[in-house]
């Protein structure tokens, strides 16, 4: 099943996630590699793909999970969580409808 897994940054988060980035990313890269990942992504704090100093404010990954514990194991052993650069993170069941 699909589970989105929403995470909300701390404020100036920006340095903590730069630092933590690549581990950050090379987990997830895991999931695309095995072909579960359906979306994932930062959301900028202004309205720019590149949001500059200006920073994120929080991350989005839809991605293919056995159960809600497995995504939400997996959410809370992410290198940003580990950083400190989340203030708080969200794992629901998602139903892709589009496209």
């Amino acid at each position: 099943m699909l589970y989105a897994i929403i995470s909300e940054d701390i404020d100036n988060s920006l340095e903590k996630r730069r630092d933590a980035r690549p581990a950050h990313l090379e987990r997830i890269q895991e999931l695309v590699n095995e072909g579960r990942v359906i979306i994932a992504g930062p959301h900028p704090a202004v309205d720019t793909e590149d949001p500059g100093e200006a920073g994120f404010t929080g991350s989005l990954v839809v991605a293919e999970f056995s159960s809600l514990e497995e995504a939400q194991t997996w959410a809370n052993a992410d290198p940003f969580v580990a950083a400190g650069v989340y203030a708080r993170v969200t794992v629901k069941p998602f139903k892709k409808v589009l496209p």
